[in-house]
């Protein structure tokens, strides 16, 4: 696919004007209903991480539940307790939500155990989304590490649905290993629908021939046309996007143009437990997604 040229941005740009800057928050009638879903499919993704999909069992649901790229969803399975799990693929359009998920507790341990035909109960959605909009007209750079793909995912399939709308896109995947690295199967098709992929590993193995290291240098390597006028994104561990960042401004990027996805323990979803408070911040619905403006200071307390 061509990439829109200098002229075609600036094109862009100029019709970019008339777009709302503020990222979209989808709404419930009521944040506490649960809505049933029935798993269709567990895909395997890399040692430890699978791909869950489910289909609502009201077909009405869809509609009231739509996701923006960027928020979660609560998934609960009775007697054994409820979960905030980023959307990995777009509800927009359609009946289905889908989940990729790492066991790593009580709760996802139980999701492994799931049978396709089984059934559990999901809130949501929650939280802020990735900043579309604002991308309109701009070259924009997604960075993540490991399991960060996941709730980039569906920014990535509205990125190509939208491609003519922006500049230049480049998305940097980093993992440990070549086996923990994402939809691998999935590279290619970015790759022809306008996004350039750039993958790297902490440790390889003997069959692979791609980049060694971490994430960061292909962000140090990575030609900027315009860097003051290229958004980022970023979702990983909060180290490797610290570093991430500090590399972006390093290069000529905005601290307005870049944009965080951070991860606490969300308990209720609606801002009144306090579990995820990040300053002043409640991350089930100020964030995840935050402006890294508004937040670089917290970013320096340690263990915030």
């Amino acid at each position: 696919m061509n990439e829109p040229g200098a002229d075609d941005v600036s094109a862009i740009k100029r019709q970019a004007k008339a777009v709302p800057q503020t990222p979209v928050t989808a709404i419930r009638n009521d944040p506490w209903q649960i809505d049933a879903a029935r798993l269709t499919e567990i895909r395997e993704e890399t040692p430890g991480v699978a791909t869950f999909r489910f289909a609502w069992v009201d077909n009405h649901v869809t509609s009231r539940v739509a996701a923006q790229p960027g928020q979660f969803n609560m998934l609960y399975l009775p007697g054994v307790g409820e979960v905030a799990i980023s959307v990995s693929d777009s509800q927009i359009r359609s009946d289905q939500v889908v989940h990729t998920i790492r066991e790593v507790g009580n709760v996802t341990g139980a999701m492994f155990r799931l049978a396709v035909g089984d059934t559990i109960g999901v809130r949501g959605p929650f939280g802020s989304a990735w900043p579309l909009d604002d991308c309109v007209g701009h070259d924009v750079v997604l960075v993540c590490g490991g399991i960060g793909l996941a709730p980039m995912r569906t920014l990535v399939h509205e990125l190509i649905r939208r491609r003519n709308q922006f500049g230049e896109l480049n998305l940097l995947i980093g993992a440990r290993t070549p086996s923990d690295l994402l939809y691998q199967d999935e590279y290619s098709q970015w790759n022809s629908q306008g996004i350039h992929v750039h993958t790297t590993v902490d440790r390889a193995s003997t069959m692979w021939t791609g980049n060694i290291g971490v994430v960061i240098l292909l962000l140090e390597r990575l030609k900027l046309r315009d860097p003051a006028q290229t958004l980022l994104m970023t979702c990983g561990p909060e180290v490797m996007m610290m570093y991430t960042i500090q590399t972006a401004i390093s290069r000529g990027l905005t601290r307005d143009h870049i944009w965080l996805s951070l991860e606490r323990h969300m308990n209720c979803a609606v801002g009144t437990c306090g579990h995820c408070q990040f300053g002043p911040h409640f991350l089930c619905k100020d964030g995840p997604v935050l402006r890294f403006d508004q937040v670089h200071s917290l970013m320096e307390v340690t263990d915030l």
